[in-house]
């Protein structure tokens, strides 16, 4: 066998095998079938003079049985020309063969001129195209190597842009599966949430948010963020959510259950600079009252008859995982008999307020909620509403992880 490498060849096409087969053999022994027959040099020598005359800076190995070229392949060739009538190969045999050994390889097949068909079985079998021998010269021989060796690219290409395809949906239905389903019965209650992840295509961000309602009526919902964006974050905040889910049914309550959480979240972590920013609250049974426990988050907003304010700041401490003692104080607050409480993370008040430059923070959130309040904004319409105010002052979607979690009794809920 003699191998070259072409210099004017495609650049991903450096060497090809040639897999010829002979026409004839010697007659068969006494007793014996018809033995294998022996490929005379003729087809190989033609075809290689073919491509030395078309390319003469190619490389070429030639092999005269399919167990040869196979013991040729190397990681470097891109294309094989396979003769059908291989002398230790049947039907599409050679073809099968070559693909299993050599899957990335391009394959151009050869027949003779009453086997053309045989030919379009294999390209329907995986060949990247066939031609008759008969029909063969130099310009066509190589033209047909230089598209059989793009096909393959434009087939792999294919290939994996399917397999990114299915993973993609995949992975969305992963996330999907994993989003929090409210244990909510209480009809009397509006609940309302809205969630974005930062991260391009995602389901799923460092955010989270959860609400369950126990057997004595008692309403408990949380919200959290996980320091940091990506799907690290968003697999840690998955199991943060599902943690608090199990503790709250399993009777636990803060702030007891705040530190076995700050326990979860300082094994699950990956570096003891991520942190976890929590609001949680607890609506009594006759939704006249609610407790709220605040790490290191955002205030909510109240909603009552008298307008929009922040809940107080204090009492609070700081986010999980920062200080191994830490404290997390309750704040008391009366709801009355018609309210709405919004909880949400950063995301919603970190973008831009306008051409100056500054944040909406806090102050510019109250600002946007009044009025849209005042002017009988409720529910949906209500968190949509500041969403969308939120990106104008921004300029565009807000970059961040973003949830926002309502919950809301009485008129206009």
């Amino acid at each position: 066998m003699r191998s070259a490498c072409p210099s004017a060849w495609p650049a991903a096409a450096s060497r090809t095998v040639r897999a010829s087969s002979a026409t004839a053999g010697p007659p068969p022994l006494p007793g014996r079938g018809p033995s294998p027959p022996v490929p005379p040099p003729g087809d190989a020598f033609l075809f290689e003079e073919l491509l030395t005359e078309a390319q003469p800076s190619l490389r070429i190995t030639v092999a005269t049985t399919l167990a040869e070229a196979l013991a040729a392949l190397r990681a470097d060739i891109q294309c094989v020309i396979v003769d059908l009538s291989l002398p230790d190969a049947q039907d599409l045999d050679a073809l099968h063969q070559m693909r299993r050994h050599a899957p990335s390889t391009a394959v151009l097949v050869l027949t003779g001129l009453a086997d053309a068909h045989v030919g379009v079985e294999a390209v329907a079998a995986g060949a990247q195209d066939y031609l008759v021998k008969q029909d063969v010269d130099g310009a066509l021989l190589t033209r047909a190597i230089s598209y059989a060796i793009e096909r393959k690219r434009a087939d792999e290409t294919e290939r994996q842009l399917v397999e990114a395809r299915a993973l993609s949906q995949e992975n969305a239905r992963l996330e999907r599966g994993l989003l929090p389903v409210p244990i909510l019965h209480d009809r009397s209650l509006g609940h309302h949430t809205r969630y974005r992840p930062g991260r391009y295509r995602a389901l799923l961000g460092g955010d989270f948010h959860d609400t369950v309602e126990t057997a004595d009526g008692t309403v408990h919902a949380v919200i959290g963020d996980v320091s940091g964006h990506g799907a690290d974050e968003a697999s840690l905040g998955v199991r943060l959510r599902m943690a608090w889910r199990t503790l709250v049914l399993a009777g636990h309550t803060a702030p007891r259950l705040l530190s076995t959480l700050d326990a979860v979240l300082r094994h699950e972590r990956w570096s003891e600079e991520i942190f976890t920013t929590v609001c949680m609250a607890t609506i009594a049974p006759d939704r006249r009252s609610a407790r709220l426990h605040r790490a290191g988050h955002p205030r909510p907003l109240f909603f009552g008859p008298d307008g929009v304010d922040p809940v107080p700041d204090e009492p609070r401490g700081p986010a999980l995982g920062l200080f191994p003692d830490a404290d997390w104080p309750a704040l008391d607050l009366e709801l009355g008999d018609s309210w709405g409480l919004m909880l949400y993370t950063d995301g919603l008040i970190e973008g831009h307020a306008g051409d100056l430059g500054d944040y909406l923070d806090l102050a510019g959130l109250v600002e946007l909620a009044r009025p849209a309040h005042a002017a009988g904004r409720r529910g949906e319409a209500l968190v949509d509403g500041l969403i969308a105010e939120a990106e104008r002052l921004n300029g565009d979607v807000l970059a961040d992880d973003l949830a926002v979690l309502l919950l809301t009794r009485g008129a206009g809920r």
